[in-house]
């Protein structure tokens, strides 16, 4: 790699894990494929205490999930005892899929989360090599209620608050967003706002279908959720969410994207609607806002016209870059597109590879 700055892209598909390399966001170099025609259903890169750590949630048929981890980008990968991630024997449970990983703030060194099916959060304290089930989460008395969302029952997202390391934030398909204030160990719905128009009560307290959420970069009582139906931001951690979809084409998607230093600045890609699930019109597009949601604009350049493929929740990603933020994502075609100017143009990484499920970027050393 030499001593030039790098970005990764880790891509994870139903059949395998890609690397992508660059030194100017423009020209690609592709490794791979790892774990060939293995589910990765979740990608962490982990560039915390100077050191670059992949971490990929495989589905092996065989032997069953768990986290892997490399920290010399794929030369070599190590698979901790149990997968890393075991229900106990208690819970009478058996993992069935990796959802999520999140690496957490830079102030809390070695702290990585993990999103789960069945509906769990877990937490690791020693960088992805074990993890322990957040018991108020797995034992909340919503649990009974809880629906399994099209890919199945999960806990597909996990915002660790920048500011106060006793809050955090989890959606999930379905049960909809929860918050805890006590460092996962009570939660509580915060879905006032959120529609769920699939159920009899349209506003309930608990089980919309939240495809995604994010937090904002400056104020970290910010977030913006992209629901099945619905675009919606909150400003008070959660307590009140409104919808902030006039101007976009489409209030239906899985995928919400916010910039990592600009306030207000973020993205989503619109679907047609939950009965066909493709970008609006055939092509393909972001959507941006720069002002919270307020107003929105079409980004596309360079992006194909003719595109039926979703883009799934997870497949989407905003690199930390110093200068202009750069935008990732990949389809379900087995397209990857890349943009180094935050979605004024962009550029093909990959082709006719397996779906992309998931999707990350940083930048290494």
């Amino acid at each position: 790699m030499g001593n030039a700055a790098e970005t990764v892209i880790a891509i994870g598909t139903k059949k395998g894990l890609w690397l992508a390399r660059s030194t100017d966001r423009a020209s690609w170099i592709l490794d791979g494929p790892y774990f060939l025609n293995i589910e990765v259903a979740s990608v962490a890169i982990d560039t915390r205490g100077g050191r670059t750590r992949v971490l990929a949630g495989i589905n092996d048929w065989h032997w069953g999930p768990a986290v892997v981890h490399s920290d010399d980008l794929g030369a070599t990968w190590t698979e901790p005892e149990h997968g890393a991630i075991k229900f106990p024997a208690d819970t009478g449970a058996e993992l069935a899929r990796i959802w999520h990983l999140r690496p957490d703030t830079d102030e809390r060194p070695g702290v990585v989360w993990a999103g789960c099916e069945p509906i769990s959060v877990w937490k690791s304290t020693d960088s992805g090599e074990s993890f322990e089930l957040n018991r108020g989460l797995w034992e909340h008395p919503h649990r009974k209620e809880w629906g399994e969302g099209f890919g199945g029952p999960a806990a597909h997202t996990i915002i660790p608050d920048r500011e106060d390391a006793k809050t955090l934030h989890v959606a999930m398909s379905t049960g909809g967003v929860y918050r805890s204030r006590d460092a996962g160990g009570s939660w509580e719905p915060r879905n006032k706002g959120i529609s769920a128009g699939f159920m009899p009560d349209e506003e309930p307290e608990f089980g919309q279908c939240v495809h995604r959420i994010t937090a904002d970069a400056a104020d970290h009582n910010r977030l913006y959720a992209q629901n099945h139906g619905g675009v919606y931001r909150t400003d008070n951690g959660g307590d009140e969410w409104v919808s902030i979809a006039d101007g976009l084409p489409a209030d239906f998607g899985f995928t919400f994207l916010t910039h990592p230093r600009r306030a207000g600045t973020a993205w989503t890609i619109p679907l047609h609607s939950d009965f066909q699930r493709i970008p609006v019109g055939g092509r393909l597009a972001l959507w941006r806002t720069d002002d919270a949601g307020l107003t929105w604009a079409e980004q596309r350049e360079g992006l194909p016209d003719g595109e039926y493929n979703v883009v799934l929740r997870d497949a989407a990603w905003v690199d930390e870059h110093d200068g202009v933020a750069g935008l990732y994502f990949g389809t379900r075609a087995g397209e990857v597109f890349a943009s180094s100017d935050e979605g004024a143009s962009f550029s093909q990484v990959a082709e006719r590879l397996p779906d992309v499920l998931s999707v990350r970027a940083a930048i290494v050393a």
